[in-house]
């Protein structure tokens, strides 16, 4: 989902106490949206916008919900964008 490795998502997991995946008794972790919605979060602060793991940490702790709502902005934006590529396309 997020083009990343597996052991990147465990160490977001660690470092981040906003995501909290349950485990079922093998040991596998079950992410719930929410935790999916967190993961987005910080991938775009990490990989998309060049925060330090400290730094998106703070932008968290200080304003979350406005860094929330600037992710979904650019979410919606890329899909609008995806769209209209594809209309373009199919024109």
């Amino acid at each position: 989902m997020f083009n990343v490795n597996t052991s990147l998502i465990r160490f977001w997991e660690k470092e981040f106490d906003i995501i909290k995946p349950k485990k079922n008794k093998k040991g596998n972790r079950l992410f719930t949206q929410a935790d999916v919605d967190n993961f987005f979060i910080i991938y775009h602060l990490v990989k998309e916008r060049g925060f330090t793991l400290q730094g998106a940490k703070d932008k968290l702790k200080e304003n979350k919900d406005e860094t929330i709502n600037h992710v979904e902005v650019v979410k919606t934006l890329k899909n609008l964008k995806n769209f209209l590529l594809d209309i373009k396309n199919t024109v």
